[in-house]
């Protein structure tokens, strides 16, 4: 054997006998590697990746949820604003008309008008009226023409072919005064009537009503009617209020039946409530049921309307009339958390603070909690005092406790907010009673704020 292959055969020997001696290290390794927790973590890391897309999923779906309901809000929003514009133009150019400003008038309904909104055969017809009172007769000639084509079964039909016959025999001279002047005379003449002899008074009254006088001389001869109390005036007073008549003068019939009351009226607001669409008339319908203090038909209203913003009026109304009973129902079997919120304004104010108080201790959602508090704030006597300090001694719900201290701050309840400022240990809720207490300006309140101060 030579000496190359001695030394290949030698160096073959060391690695073998060293493979021999690392292969047991290597076998107790290997036997000693924890393959099942890696595995294990594998999968529980799969398993988190999983849920984690599951939350985002599901976060993803919620905020495509909010963005909806936030575009159906900025909706509503934006036909709120627009119906609340419809009514600012028409009350400014009613308002108009009873101070004789007709040029101002003239421009609110025309404002209107153009508007296209659901008054707009109102407005035509008021706009004209205010052309022909500036003795603009071509102008009201051709507003009344425009009125007649697009709305040919207008309710105001009646009125703007009253109008259109004095238009037409009208001169053109300017007469406001003289005819302003007249217009009172009759009125005086009609309740002079109405008192000596009904029978020939009510038709004359409902014949001037359906003549071209202004809107607060056709509202002062209605409230003839209201006041006499003959079955003649009641008949036409409540024809009025059924529809027999323009709207305007329908809305202010169902106001005069609220005022004089009784339960025949009362039922004939219930009938004309069923029958009708128009939700400003419905509304009217509700105050005079207010106005009547008709717990019966609130309360039935408030349980049975199926529009929200008409029912919770209804609510608000039971609170006016304090009807706390018929509240209490309504809440214990409600669960719609925008109504409940509206019946605990109803609450505030009939002036129960007990039941505030009750809710703002008992009820699950915080923030039916918090409407109580907020509502318990403004009532202000003892009772919601004390039931305020009670709430913040065993309330959780950090923002309810703030709540609790900007009620008392609007109570003006300086000791309140010393005594939890004293005892707080959230330095957050102490900062918020002091803030609230720097602006009170009250004695004990101050000095609290100079032992501040001097520590």
């Amino acid at each position: 054997m030579s000496m190359a292959e001695r030394g290949s055969k030698t160096i073959t020997t060391w690695v073998a006998a060293g493979l021999l001696l690392i292969a047991p290290g290597v076998a107790k390794t290997a036997a000693a590697r924890p393959r099942a927790p890696f595995a294990t973590t594998w999968q529980d890391q799969d398993a988190q990746d999983r849920e984690q897309e599951a939350r985002d999923r599901e976060q993803e779906r919620l905020d495509r949820e909010q963005e909806k309901r936030d575009r159906e809000q900025e909706k509503r929003d934006r036909e709120q604003e627009h119906q609340e514009r419809l009514s600012e133009l028409y009350d400014e150019g009613r308002e108009a008309l009873d101070e004789d400003r007709y040029d101002r008038a003239a421009d609110k309904f025309t404002q209107l008008a153009e508007l296209n909104g659901p008054q707009t055969d109102a407005a035509l017809y008021w706009k004209a009226y205010a052309e022909n009172k500036q003795a603009q007769k071509a102008a009201a000639l051709a507003t009344i023409a425009d009125f007649k084509k697009r709305f040919p079964q207008s309710r105001w039909g009646k009125d703007m072919g009253a109008l259109e016959i004095e238009v037409k025999q009208s001169t053109g001279t300017q007469a406001n005064p003289d005819n302003q002047t007249d217009e009172e005379l009759k009125i005086l003449a009609l309740r002079g009537l109405m008192q000596s002899d009904p029978e020939k008074g009510v038709p004359a009254v409902e014949k001037f009503l359906n003549g071209t006088a202004s809107p607060k001389l056709k509202s002062n001869a209605l409230f003839l009617l209201a006041q006499n109390g003959s079955p003649q005036a009641r008949d036409v007073i409540v024809r009025i209020a059924k529809g027999q008549a323009n709207p305007d003068l329908q809305r202010k019939a169902v106001e005069y039946l609220g005022i004089t009351g009784g339960p025949q009226f009362r039922q004939v607001l219930a009938d004309v409530y069923a029958s009708t669409t128009d939700e400003s008339l419905k509304r009217k319908i509700i105050n005079s049921f207010m106005i009547s203090g008709d717990r019966d038909h609130l309360f039935a209203l408030a349980k049975s309307e199926k529009n929200d913003a008409l029912r919770s009026d209804a609510i608000q109304k039971l609170g006016l009339v304090h009807a706390p009973d018929q509240l209490h129902q309504l809440y214990q079997s409600e669960t719609s958390p925008d109504v409940k919120r509206a019946i605990l304004q109803a609450f505030f104010l009939s002036g129960d603070a007990k039941f505030l108080a009750e809710v703002a201790q008992t009820d699950k959602d915080p923030e039916i909690r918090r409407s109580a508090i907020h509502n318990l704030g403004l009532i202000g006597n003892e009772d919601s005092r004390q039931a305020l300090l009670n709430i913040y001694s065993k309330e959780t719900d950090r923002e309810n406790k703030q709540t609790v201290l900007n009620s008392l701050f609007i109570q003006g309840n300086c000791h309140a907010l010393v005594a939890i400022a004293r005892g707080e240990k959230d330095p957050e809720l102490k900062k918020t009673a002091v803030s609230k207490l720097a602006l009170m300006n009250c004695k004990e309140g101050n000095d609290y704020l100079m032992e501040i101060l001097q520590k």
